[in-house]
């Protein structure tokens, strides 16, 4: 008998690619894959553990998806993701609602999990370890040092283990798969003309504040190989920019021999048919060369886009963050950007209210924003996370200052970014169109210089206001004429169907 599943995200998009792959995986076995969980036998939330908000948002969703057992077709709900990673067994006892709560080594036998789930069973919650310890510390023998520990995203298979008896549920994935030759276990979950793609997995960095390596595990970089191979199948299914996605794009290559792998990977992917644009995320500024510069800024079909995880830019804060420079050396690193590549969009996060952090320190944060001319900025306030260094840090303030220079900040950014947004009246973007908005009757995309999701979008129209014939998934070379915060307006060069 045929079962349904729903496969639910939250947080960013590295967890898109891993709902799309176990999505996958699922419909290899015989699964059949629903948008709404309320008419999926099995709601499989995969949650996010970042910060408190994020984990407030998981279990309101795990939640919501155990009423719809009363309300739906729903049978079960299983909790997935870093969340269930991070905290296994505490969540599972906390919140009984969930009929099981699997870690990351389940993912390669999802179906044989959820077979069992459905029949009754009820799994040992995943018991947290620290994923560092995995893998070795040298980062070139982590791919040849014996199995390597799940990396979700990755497109690792093993055979799933038998379900209950009886059970006869779809075919392994070791008969769907071809007997021979690359292939990808990934369904798309949306009909979004963009799609992330996993670079890897990881980090060896040791921010103070960060807790996405204990659950997350020690760097891994994927193949190119495969890189390309799952590029060229997002392709063939109406992709058109791919978001190279990673916890720290800068180290890729580091643990295959080759930190300048990633040069050469980029015009590979912007030469693969379909593909009209490469976007890079998640830049750490520490680690820049400028043979990647180079790469990013000469590359045909690499969009204009620089996503540079600063985080503050007070010298002796970010000290005590664990992370390198300050005011002077983040301004030079963005004149080299933008030597290179003129029209750059550029994009960061910042943490306000860390432990020790001074109105000096906070003075520092405002004036390289203030020169940096950013086109986004994520601003956050600083909160305990559970097993990090600085959660052990005293100098810490209360909420109410760090909920006060938040506000001080988010409103510098809100002016400053619009401000940003308006240098672009007049130039040239070219446009990914997305969709139609269904509020207002506009086409609206991305320009090259906006990352999806949270950097603001570009609506497309005509000279005359009118939507253009263009269809959703083309790229339009458009002149921008207006802006609406940090969202622009432009008008195609050239208006064709």
């Amino acid at each position: 008998m045929s079962r349904s599943v729903a496969v639910v995200t939250l947080g960013c998009t590295r967890n898109e690619v891993d709902s799309e792959e176990l999505a996958g995986r699922l419909a290899a076995e015989g699964w059949t894959l629903v948008q709404d969980a309320a008419e999926a036998d099995v709601a499989v939330v995969n949650t996010c553990g970042f910060v408190e908000q994020a984990k407030k948002d998981s279990i309101d969703a795990l939640l919501e998806a155990n009423d719809l057992k009363r309300t739906g077709r729903t049978q079960k709900v299983v909790a997935v993701g870093c969340m269930a990673e991070r905290y296994g067994e505490q969540l599972a006892a906390e919140l009984p609602e969930a009929d099981a709560v699997l870690g990351f080594d389940s993912y390669t036998d999802m179906s044989g999990h959820l077979r069992r789930i459905l029949a009754g069973e009820r799994p040992a919650s995943h018991a947290p370890r620290d994923r560092r310890t995995l893998l070795p510390l040298a980062p070139a023998a982590r791919h040849t040092s014996g199995p390597t520990p799940s990396l979700p995203g990755h497109q690792q298979v093993a055979a799933p283990s038998p379900g209950p008896a009886g059970d006869e549920t779809g075919a392994p994935l070791s008969q769907v798969a071809p007997p021979s030759g690359p292939r990808v276990v990934r369904a798309r979950l949306d009909g979004r003309p963009w799609a992330p793609l996993k670079l890897a997995s990881g980090c060896d960095r040791r921010c103070a504040f960060c807790a996405i390596p204990m659950f997350r595990g020690a760097f891994v970089s994927r193949p190119p190989q495969d890189v390309l191979t799952e590029a060229r199948w997002l392709a063939e299914r109406g992709v058109r920019e791919v978001f190279l996605v990673s916890e720290n794009t800068t180290s890729y290559g580091k643990d295959l021999g080759d930190l300048r792998l990633v040069d050469g990977l980029l015009g590979e992917l912007a030469a693969v048919e379909g593909i009209d644009r490469v976007r890079v995320s998640y830049l750490q500024p520490a680690e820049i060369r400028p043979d990647l510069l180079d790469a990013m800024a000469g590359t045909p079909g690499v969009a204009p886009y620089f996503d540079i995880s600063f985080q503050h830019a007070s010298g002796p804060l970010l000290r005590r963050m664990r992370r390198f420079g300050d005011r002077q050396s983040f301004l030079t690193l963005l004149e080299q950007v933008r030597a290179r590549v003129p029209e750059a969009g550029i994009r960061t996060n910042v943490i306000v209210g860390f432990p020790g952090e001074t109105e000096e320190d906070l003075a520092e944060l405002t004036a390289f924003l203030e020169a940096a001319r950013l086109d986004v900025v994520g601003v956050f306030g600083y909160s305990d996370e559970d097993g990090t260094e600085a959660e052990g840090y005293d100098g810490k303030l209360d909420e109410a200052t760090v909920q006060e220079r938040v506000g001080r900040v988010s409103a510098l950014v809100e002016e400053l970014t619009a401000q940003r947004a308006e240098e672009r009246v007049g130039t040239t973007v070219e446009v990914l169109v997305e969709a139609l908005d269904e509020d207002d009757g506009r086409l609206v995309g991305r320009a090259g210089q906006q990352g999806p999701d949270v950097d603001g979008v570009t609506y497309l129209q005509s000279a005359d206001g009118a939507v253009p014939e263009v269809a959703v998934g083309s790229l339009v070379t458009a002149r921008v004429v207006a802006t609406e915060g940090v969202d622009l307006v432009a008008v195609p060069c050239e208006e064709a169907p």
